[in-house]
């Protein structure tokens, strides 16, 4: 067995509450319900929501130090409201990524895909046109959430939770902007 079919055993035959971390995918709900718990958890210690497009932007402008030099960081408009340190949301940043990670090693769903199936069914294997629509992609998206004051996270999950309108009507944008997206671009050839 290879990749996801061995994951997906191992998980078969396992049993008792702990098997749960092997399972490659996990239940929208129960996994819903863990993040409204751990927003609350996030509010009860840390006094903010959970977002994470300002800890990436305050990244990017540590990431520039060394390039740019650190007065012209400081001297940035941006970069004075938005400080890169080591704080919560730096600390969520960094622990998105590495928990992501240890779930696909614990789950034994690790894998380096540069073009997934369904996009090169679509668009051809090409690996530079998959990096540059995601590179593209991601612009577009961190400049949208950047100018929208958060992200997904922030604006929608924090937001909704809190039943401001802005979070519910990011959440509905975003879907149906999604279904459109998603319906364009991966519509079937004739």
């Amino acid at each position: 067995m290879t990749g996801n079919n061995q994951s997906a055993h191992s998980a078969a035959s396992c049993k008792g509450p702990a098997c749960i971390l092997r399972k490659p995918r996990w239940n929208p709900y129960l996994v819903g319900a863990g993040i409204g718990i751990l927003s609350w958890i996030v509010f009860a210690i840390a006094d903010k929501p959970i977002g994470i497009s300002t800890s990436l932007s305050a990244a990017s402008g540590a990431c520039l130090i060394p390039i740019a030099g650190a007065d012209a960081v400081k001297s940035s408009a941006y970069w004075k409201k938005h400080v890169p340190r080591w704080d919560y949301g730096m600390l969520f940043l960094v622990g998105t990524f590495a928990g992501a990670l240890a779930s696909s090693l614990v789950s034994r769903s690790f894998a380096v895909e540069t073009v997934p199936t369904v996009w090169a069914e679509r668009f051809g294997p090409s690996v530079g046109k998959r990096f540059l629509a995601a590179f593209v992609g991601g612009v577009l998206v961190m400049y949208g959430a950047r100018l929208a004051g958060g992200c997904t996270s922030g604006n929608g999950i924090s937001g909704s939770l809190q039943l401001a309108l802005s979070g519910w009507t990011f959440f509905i944008v975003m879907f149906i902007t999604g279904v459109i997206t998603a319906a364009i671009m991966f519509r079937r050839r004739a």
